[in-house]
């Protein structure tokens, strides 16, 4: 029996004009190919960002402020896995390429061996990570 993995994790962003083609691009080159759409509880629309075994799911927000505070109860950020450290490297670029702020510039840390990651925010100030890490893509 393979053992349970996450299925997908949903996103609500400001404005889906902005976060959609953001994602997309960002997400590409790691896998993340395929778009669906489906209507959710609310009738809004949910994108589907879908990877390998995972999906992003992207809405717009309905309620609230426009303001994300990884510190607060929730997400503080979201990581995702680069087969190789010239991907994450490769993302940099296309991050400062965008005018999105990164938080740190690739490089390692001693989380577990070989772990290589940038860590940068979403247009609406989400953390997120893209990362490589040798055993991992083995």
């Amino acid at each position: 029996m393979r053992p349970a993995g996450v299925h997908h994790v949903d996103l609500v962003v400001s404005s889906i004009e902005r976060s959609l083609p953001f994602y997309r691009e960002l997400l590409g080159p790691l896998g993340w190919h395929g778009i669906s759409e489906v209507e959710g509880e609310r009738g809004e629309t949910i994108w589907y960002l879908l990877g390998a075994a995972t999906q992003i799911r992207l809405r717009e927000m309905q309620s609230g402020e426009a303001s994300y505070d990884r510190y607060a109860v929730g997400l503080h950020h979201l990581a995702f896995e680069a087969m190789s450290r010239s991907v994450v490297d490769e993302r940099a670029e296309w991050l400062r390429s965008t005018g999105a702020t990164l938080e740190s510039e690739p490089q390692d840390y001693t989380y577990e061996p070989g772990y290589y990651a940038v860590f940068f925010y979403d247009p609406d100030g989400m953390k997120l990570e893209i990362v490589h890490v040798p055993a991992l893509a083995a």
